[in-house]
């Protein structure tokens, strides 16, 4: 066989080596990962590509979320700030967007939320600056330090806040929380209405029925707590823990008015 045919034959493996790498150095940069990935994928390949794809992508893909976030509240009941400290240590040996955010999440499920703020903050720049997760970590940072202002501003921002496609279900919900705090009854109703539908669990169940609450419409926020019970007792462990939270805040707003 010609030199040329053997070239030939090779070129598709080429060609695919060099795609696979250039979607792994992309999702480098988009996790935030640490730069030396980077050299790894592109000067090594294919074997850079597949080391990464083994340590990194492959433990994102076989574990899911919810996975990931009953790990992490474990973690939390046994040691609320153990996060916060590796975070925090993973943040000053490498200070990465992923690591910076990490360590915003963390801050903020302790309370600390103009640490976190400042957090999401230095990490949405460059490339980042329309990062979903970033501005939305942000803007309820900003939601709990009382600035509803601010995180209307930086709820614009999210990619879709200011076309016609929709918000991320998460988004909707600071959104709603946004437009109460400043006294826009009528945008707030409307946002919460969509959060009900979009997000899942009872957070958005039992801020809405707050929300009417306060505004004079006990009867719909009596009727919503009614459901959370009905829903809670089809859960269990963890998951109805979580609900009750956001159910007993209900009532308490209805207890309230």
């Amino acid at each position: 066989m010609s030199t040329l045919g053997l070239l030939g034959g090779s070129l598709p493996l080429i060609g695919l080596s060099l795609i696979f790498s250039i979607a792994l150095a992309v999702h480098v940069v988009r996790t935030g990962r640490e730069l030396f990935w980077l050299w790894i994928i592109l000067i090594f390949q294919p074997l850079g590509g597949l080391v990464y794809f083994i340590a990194i992508v492959l433990p994102e893909l076989t574990r899911g979320s919810g996975a990931r976030k009953l790990e992490q509240t474990a973690r939390a009941a046994l040691d609320p700030a153990r996060e916060y400290r590796e975070a925090k240590r993973a943040c000053e040996d490498t200070p990465t967007v992923r690591n910076q955010s990490r360590l915003a999440e963390a801050a903020a499920q302790l309370g600390r939320f103009d640490e976190a703020e400042q957090l999401y903050a230095q990490a949405a720049q460059g490339i980042h600056a329309e990062d979903p997760a970033l501005l939305l970590g942000r803007a309820n940072a900003l939601l709990e330090l009382g600035r509803p202002q601010e995180a209307l501003d930086v709820i614009e921002l999210i990619p879709g806040g200011e076309t016609s496609d929709p918000l991320a279900p998460g988004a909707v919900l600071a959104l709603a929380r946004a437009h109460e705090s400043l006294g826009h009854t009528a945008q707030a109703d409307a946002a919460f209405a969509e959060a009900v539908q979009r997000v899942a669990g009872f957070e958005a169940f039992g801020r809405h029925a707050a929300f009417m609450a306060r505004n004079g419409r006990k009867d719909e926020a009596r009727a919503a707590v009614a459901d959370m019970d009905k829903r809670l007792t089809k859960l269990s462990g963890h998951f109805r823990k979580e609900g009750k939270r956001w159910r007993d805040l209900a009532a308490k707003a209805l207890s309230e008015a």
